[in-house]
């Protein structure tokens, strides 16, 4: 089915076309690649909870049972409060609302959701972050060229949801290297306190510098449903790239918002401008 799709994508004419549509399809897959490691990270876990043993999982995947191991952790977070208690369900409009994000990211609460609960506040809006998932996943190729590992290698993914009034407006993802960070505090799978900012600096990481990019595409398939998008709708991908005084990358964070739910305000330093 993605050959045929991809020799489809291949006879388009117009360059710009067939880039975009291999833009959009490629995300679909690095999206799909997400979600079923998040699901086999869950299998593993519930057949280690009827009683099969690491080896005989090991066995029947064909993989080590250090690897099984590797695979099962971060999947101990408890399972969130269902949205549809509170949200609309799929498929029904939700209702009209628009938040700011401020650019650049500032450096000191960046990455545990706290810029917008402060702005939140603010314009009276009622906030909430819910931590969807913590364990280790394939690195797609934005996020290994960020932190500098390879395309598919495993890295530490924190992956929450923004809420404001009960609407949801944001997908944050904070993604570390498993070489500097798989036995410390940021695996748990709960929100960190005070945020996870601090919990990186406590491990002798001192913020040095980011790297901010903006991009607006389609949402992808688990994007529309987690934010209730309607069919078509796009979104903004805000990915911060953030590294140690040694220039070292130690977090990625990558949100990504609703556009329509979204005001961006960008700051700039004064005496700056040029016309």
């Amino acid at each position: 089915m993605i050959s045929s799709r991809l020799r489809e994508i291949a006879a388009l004419a117009d360059p710009i076309q067939r880039a975009r549509v291999l833009g959009a399809v490629m995300a679909e897959q690095q999206a799909l690649v997400e979600e079923a490691a998040r699901m086999r990270r869950q299998a593993i876990a519930e057949a280690r909870e009827s009683g099969h043993r690491l080896e005989e999982i090991a066995s029947t995947l064909g993989v080590s049972p250090g690897r099984i191991s590797q695979m099962r952790r971060g999947t101990t977070a408890p399972a969130p409060e269902p949205l549809a208690e509170r949200i609309p369900p799929l498929g029904e409009r939700m209702p009209p609302l628009v938040v700011r994000r401020e650019l650049p990211t500032e450096p000191s609460p960046y990455g545990a959701g706290w810029t917008f609960v402060s702005t939140a506040e603010r314009e009276d809006v009622r906030s909430e972050l819910r931590l969807l998932d913590v364990g280790r996943e394939p690195a797609r190729e934005h996020i290994a060229t960020c932190l500098r590992v390879r395309p598919g290698e495993d890295v530490i993914a924190r992956r929450r949801l923004v809420l404001a009034d009960d609407v949801p407006v944001r997908v944050a993802v904070s993604y570390l290297r498993v070489d500097l960070f798989a036995e410390t505090p940021v695996m748990e799978p709960e929100l960190l306190a005070p945020t996870l900012h601090e919990a990186i600096t406590a491990h002798g990481h001192a913020f040095g510098h980011a790297e901010e990019t903006l991009m607006a595409r389609p949402a992808t398939g688990p994007e529309t449903d987690l934010l209730r998008l309607d069919p078509g709708d796009w979104v903004v991908q805000v990915l911060r790239a953030s590294y140690s005084t040694e220039d070292t990358p130690v977090h990625v964070l990558e949100t990504v918002c609703a556009a329509t739910r979204h005001v961006f305000s960008v700051s700039q330093a004064g005496g700056c401008d040029r016309f």
